[in-house]
């Protein structure tokens, strides 16, 4: 039978294995699951498995017996391993009820948030999510897939701020956005040739920002959803910065608009 793993097992904590385990996890809290790993030609109970995961939105991965063996060496897993998140996701509607429950609350508050265009390296998002803490964001909001998850290096960077900000996982980020305009924010994009340079941005407002992708920014469907596109002015010959730091550059830009 499956068990939950213990000291005794060479499986890594991210790790959660066996059907039991697996099942309890994904009916009692299924957003620190970022995907259910299923063997390949599985059983009935595994195909059970793979439509809680399905019905709860997480994407799942057919893979070799072999390549779960190496995932959680010396576990019996059944045929399947859940990648678990260190902290738990938040849903997006709660996320941003929690943050401005009404209108009246958004025009009054002007909170700001983060929204991560595919953000690869995991060290990049926890030090984005230290950025947040400290210039007062609550909620940043990422994609379900092609992104970096919440690892331990994440947490690790971000230096114990995630308890302060609510990480949420959406499946559709120009989706997301329209939501987000909806609910009255003004939407601006971080972008190195954006026309509006940060110093003459109005950052005094309901606002969500939006960070790009280390390689290729943002992505032409999310840019042109955007209300601005902002950069940050620097001398020429210079390439882009990182994305961590063109976050903090603009976070605290914004910050600092607000409380002077």
């Amino acid at each position: 039978m499956g068990h939950t793993p213990s000291s005794r097992d060479a499986q890594p904590a991210r790790f959660v294995a066996g059907r039991n385990p697996v099942r309890e996890l994904l009916e009692s809290d299924p957003g620190r699951v970022e995907k259910a790993m299923l063997q390949k030609g599985g059983s009935g109970a595994v195909r059970q498995i793979e439509h809680l995961a399905r019905e709860a939105g997480i994407p799942v991965q057919f893979v070799p017996p072999a390549k779960l063996n190496q995932l959680v060496p010396g576990v019996n897993h059944q045929g399947v391993v859940l990648a678990v998140s260190p902290v738990a996701y938040a849903d997006v509607d709660e996320l941003l009820s929690s943050i401005a429950p009404d209108r009246d609350a958004l025009e009054r508050d002007k909170p700001v948030v983060v929204v991560l265009d595919h953000i690869q390296d995991p060290h990049n998002l926890g030090a984005i999510i230290r950025s947040c803490a400290a210039t007062g964001v609550k909620g940043v909001i990422i994609p379900e897939r092609e992104a970096a998850p919440i690892t331990a290096a994440s947490v690790k960077t971000s230096a114990g701020t995630l308890s302060q900000v609510q990480v949420a996982r959406v499946g559709n980020l120009p989706q997301l956005i329209m939501q987000l305009k909806e609910r009255g924010y003004w939407v601006a994009g971080a972008e190195g040739t954006g026309e509006t340079r940060m110093d003459a941005m109005d950052w005094d407002r309901p606002l969500a920002l939006v960070i790009g992708s280390e390689e290729k920014g943002m992505r032409r469907t999310v840019r042109e959803a955007c209300d601005y596109l902002v950069s940050i002015p620097m001398v020429e010959g210079v390439e882009s910065l990182n994305a961590s730091v063109a976050a903090a550059v603009l976070l605290f830009q914004a910050y600092l608009a607000r409380i002077t």
